[in-house]
């Protein structure tokens, strides 16, 4: 779920979302660099101010053991199919499959979207495109330790008020055992089939088959969470959301991309029609 402007982890990541929560103090973004020189201080100032905000034994001991993330650093700053045209980003991200993929789907699991749909207001089309955009319907979600990946982010210089949050949140999931020191995922630190950043889990986040638990890497509990997400954003039930209507603003909380934002929509159409 959220990202301003990162790639999402198709063979995301979020990319974005928008997040309201506390940004970190002055004290914590002042010690921001844009290598791994000064991250082992950084991880002890940000302790210090994580467990000021209630984070634990479990969260603590994951923030000690995290490494700098080369390859996050690497991907987050080459994100080129952002500047291609609608054209060739469908093209290269596979719109033609995901499309005739998602209506597969669909049909297989109508009661499942239809359910989702009667809950959230949320068409199955749009559902299917995020999911298919995101992991390719799962298939791949990601190689990069979370807690390395988000850790790091917070820590560059770039978009530290982004990630902070995003970071803390993933030490307090540790320490509820919604993650772990180990859990994978994308390269920006974005979880399961449809690649929630960790502050987006704790705030949108949905047990969606009832075992007690939210678990991004379910599909059943993922595709709830991202219809709850775009409820929550504001989707209105049986409006329009191509480029210009109402529900499209609500797609442009997903991900800042254009035409990360447009493809959604003209799959998510593809995927729908009769």
């Amino acid at each position: 779920m959220l990202r301003a402007l990162i790639r999402p982890a198709v063979p995301l990541t979020l990319l974005s979302l928008t997040l309201s929560l506390t940004q970190p103090p002055a004290a914590t973004a002042a010690t921001c660099g844009n290598s791994a020189v000064g991250f082992q201080a950084w991880k002890q100032d940000f302790a210090s101010y994580a467990r000021k905000k209630g984070v634990k034994q479990r969260g603590l001991a994951a923030l000690a053991g995290a490494q700098y993330a080369s390859r996050t650093i690497a991907a987050d700053r080459n994100q080129k199919s952002f500047r291609y045209s609608l054209d060739k980003f469908m093209q290269i991200r596979g719109a033609t499959t995901i499309v005739a993929q998602g209506r597969k789907r669909k049909a297989q699991d109508a009661a499942f979207f239809a359910a989702l749909e009667k809950r959230y207001g949320v068409p199955a089309g749009v559902i299917l495109a995020i999911h298919g955009m995101e992991t390719g319907f799962g298939r791949f979600m990601g190689d990069s330790n979370v807690v390395d990946a988000i850790t790091t982010l917070a820590h560059d210089c770039r978009r530290p008020g982004f990630f902070t949050p995003h970071a803390l949140a993933a030490l307090q999931l540790v320490d509820r055992g919604g993650l772990s020191a180990g859990t994978l995922g994308a390269k920006h630190g974005e979880v399961g089939h449809t690649q929630f950043l960790p502050g987006n889990i704790l705030k949108y986040g949905v047990d969606g088959n009832g075992d007690g638990r939210v678990d991004l890497t379910d599909r059943v509990d993922a595709l709830t969470s991202t219809a709850n997400f775009l409820k929550k954003k504001g989707w209105r039930r049986g409006r329009p959301y191509q480029e210009g209507e109402r529900n499209f603003k609500v797609i442009q909380e997903w991900n800042a991309a254009t035409v990360y934002q447009q493809a959604i929509a003209l799959m998510a159409a593809r995927i729908d029609a009769p």
